[in-house]
């Protein structure tokens, strides 16, 4: 066997063809501050890969698993059960496609997946047009805000309306900030578009209605945001949007410590070539027979960038084809059915936590989540209660946003409220 090397001559070629001298001014452009100037810290020698496996697996032990006890942790990522059908049939054949669907002949699979999830969404939304997916429910989010900008040429705000998901509102802002635009609380003629989040970050379910009448009034655009698909299916769809986003991977993907996820764009027809990623259509072959194509590539590695509405180049294929599964085993009986069964576990929650004194419940309304308050912090709740093997909800101050599913037991619910007023005495 030969072993090939580079040799110092082979490097100085390498480095003249580029146009630099030597290695480090590949690394200009990062600033000083950043560039490693020591081998970093505690960090031990390499090891064989028999060694490595025992370190990670030690590592893991760590880790406090979702399914190992009383779990009430949401904001924005949803533990719910996942049949085992649905990983069965991803992986037949027919869904195991090329990457991207170029050549229609032979992605009949991907391609019938990808325009039943989009019939899905725009059903669940009520909005006309629906694209393959998207990265996630903050993407999601940020390009549908490029979007208001791009459809209201010369605005450069976007209002928000109640409580928005923290995380959503800091990759969005990083999007306005590279297009000159920027955040406003005040709806007026500015604005590109307003976003509301339903329901919002707290749980709490906002009027539509009320947030059209105001875009209406200053000729913006209206985003709504869902960071839990589940709730279409017990609320009304959100019929007063332009534009609706939000995150699906609650239904057939699942926390998978922290992603991927699968973020969802849908909104009105009349919007269409506006929207990002790509949108799947039905059509007859020459034969007369049924069959699937992408109709509109609006990105980046389809057209010239210029031309381009984002870019974003991925749709999150095999997530989406998980959702389609899961939500078609459901039905639209049983998707509504499920909504159902979170709602009435959430009541029962607060219903319990009600009697628990020290806290207190600040929501009038919610679907599978909603806000309790401490009269301390409630990061130090959360602290006590992973000690006594219960995984509490999103801490913010002396608040903290609690989350529950079909998986959420009456035992757990018990022991939580138990627990609490154990805490709080």
């Amino acid at each position: 066997m030969r072993y090939l090397a580079l040799t110092e001559k082979d490097r100085s070629e390498m480095l003249q063809a580029i146009g630099v001298s030597k290695i480090d001014q590949l690394y200009d452009a990062v600033p000083a501050e950043f560039l490693l100037q020591k081998p970093l810290e505690n960090l031990p020698n390499h090891q064989g890969e028999i060694e490595v496996e025992s370190a990670l697996a030690s590592l893991a032990k760590k880790n406090r698993a979702a399914s190992a006890g009383p779990f009430f942790l949401g904001a924005g990522c949803y533990k719910h059960h996942i049949p085992a059908a649905v990983d069965h049939i991803i992986q037949r054949s027919e869904f195991l496609t090329s990457y991207t669907p170029y050549q229609p002949e032979i992605s009949q699979g991907t391609l019938a997946v990808i325009f039943q999830f989009q019939s899905i969404i725009a059903l669940l939304t009520g909005m006309e047009i629906a694209n393959a997916s998207m990265y996630d429910g903050a993407t999601s989010m940020a390009e549908a805000c490029l979007m208001a900008l791009r459809i209201k040429s010369g605005r450069k705000n976007i209002a928000t309306v109640g409580n928005i998901h923290p995380d959503y509102l800091d990759v969005t802002k990083t999007y306005l900030d590279l297009n000159d635009a920027k955040f406003v609380e005040n709806i007026d003629e500015s604005c590109a578009a307003v976003i509301v989040q339903y329901p919002d970050f707290h749980g709490e379910i906002s009027d539509l209605g009320e947030v059209r009448k105001k875009c209406d009034a200053a000729g913006a655009l209206l985003i709504v945001v869902t960071n839990e698909i589940l709730a279409l299916g017990l609320l009304e769809a959100p019929k007063q949007a332009d534009i609706v986003v939000g995150e699906a991977s609650s239904i057939g993907v699942g926390l998978n410590f922290g992603g991927p996820l699968l973020g969802f764009f849908a909104c009105k027809k009349e919007f269409v070539r506006q929207m990002p990623g790509r949108i799947c259509g039905a059509t007859l072959d020459a034969d007369n027979k049924l069959g699937y194509v992408l109709t509109l590539n609006a990105r980046e590695q389809h057209i010239r960038r210029e031309k381009a509405t984002s870019n974003i180049c991925s749709n999150q294929g095999l997530c989406a084809t998980a959702f389609t599964i899961h939500a078609s085993l459901l039905g639209e009986i049983g998707f509504k059915k499920l909504a159902l069964i979170n709602h009435k576990k959430a009541c029962d929650l607060a219903d319990s936590l009600a009697q628990v004194s020290g806290v207190k419940i600040l929501n009038k309304n919610f679907f599978n989540e909603f806000t309790i308050e401490f009269t301390r912090d409630a990061s130090e709740v959360n602290k006590k209660l992973l000690a006594k093997n219960i995984i509490g909800g999103f801490a913010q101050g002396n608040q903290m946003v609690v989350a529950v599913s079909e998986l959420t037991s009456d035992s757990d619910i018990k022991i939580f409220a138990e627990t609490l007023r154990e805490i709080l005495k």
